[in-house]
């Protein structure tokens, strides 16, 4: 076995990091909005709506007013952190690509910037009463904690890539 010097041989398996990378940013995002529905008195209201929204699609009518679910909250949160895990070894794959090429870099960025922004944007074209009813600050601040949380794991695995040329 190698020295961990850097060199992409000497990682684990990009899936097993992706894996990791994307259950910690769902689960960031899960405890934030979880913090924030507890705050407001209605524990797992969020995903309750979003499972609801899955089901049902874009007419969602008075989200307000939806009962928490279990099933609704089950359904969203497999499909959340399948999306998750997804979007982890992608941003694995990326940054081994960007560790051999310095020009990946920059699909590094724009991947982060999916995540913080993509939510927003789907949320935006098919669901805006969802939108509305959980309040797209709070979105945007859970999709840069989830980021911020997988930069903070990525970073110490992959010291030299950098995002910028």
């Amino acid at each position: 076995m190698t020295a961990n010097d850097g060199s992409p041989e000497s990682h684990a398996p990009f899936w097993r990091e992706g894996m990791v990378a994307g259950a910690i940013g769902a689960a960031t995002i899960a405890v934030w909005f979880l913090v924030l529905d507890v705050l407001k008195g209605r524990p797992l209201y969020t995903p309750t709506v979003l499972g609801t929204a899955l089901v049902r699609g874009p007419g969602v009518a008075s989200p307000e007013t939806l009962p928490v679910s279990p099933g609704m909250v089950l359904l969203f949160t497999v499909v959340h952190v399948v999306a998750f895990l997804a979007l982890g070894a992608l941003a694995a794959g990326l940054i081994r690509l960007a560790e051999k090429n310095a020009n990946y870099g920059f699909g590094l960025i724009l991947l982060f910037v999916f995540l913080l922004c993509g939510f927003l944007f789907v949320a935006m074209l098919f669901a805006e009463e969802v939108l509305r009813a959980l309040a797209w600050p709070a979105i945007l601040g859970g999709n840069l904690l989830a980021v911020v949380a997988m930069v903070l794991y990525f970073r110490p695995r992959h010291p030299n890539v950098r995002m910028l040329p």
